[in-house]
């Protein structure tokens, strides 16, 4: 015959009194907003947190999206040309030039984005002019 009731999912530990104490949180540190019970900071916390666009960009993200890119190119030029020795010569200056070509990419948007974001504004230095 099945079971009537659930199983527990994890086990009660008890102390030597007989007491069952509860594990607590397990998770992440609850933030300032989390903790005061604010919704409107809450609300902007994860605003903030969802558009990645917003932040602007910095070498090390630029250095990331290289390296990746620097690696697909590099695996495709021994896979299809057969020349590793002058694939992995090249491999430091496409790094470089491909870090700068990809920050300075990044930058230019961000900066477009921020112009549009305060023209539809209304307020702002981009508006003022």
């Amino acid at each position: 015959m099945a079971q009537t009731r659930r199983k527990r999912q994890t086990k009660h530990r008890g102390n030597a009194a007989g007491v069952v104490e509860s594990r607590g949180r397990t998770g992440r540190k609850p933030t300032a907003a989390e903790k005061s019970g604010d919704a409107r900071a809450l609300a902007k916390e994860r605003e903030a947190l969802l558009d990645k666009r917003d932040r602007p960009p910095t070498w090390r993200g630029a250095f990331v999206k290289s390296m990746f890119a620097t690696i697909v190119m590099l695996l495709i030029v021994i896979l299809v040309l057969h020349q590793s020795n002058q694939a992995i010569g090249l491999f430091p200056i496409v790094l470089a030039g491909y870090t700068a070509v990809s920050y300075y990419t990044d930058r230019w948007a961000f900066r477009r984005r921020q112009r549009r974001k305060a023209d539809q504004g209304g307020g702002g230095k981009a508006a003022a002019r």
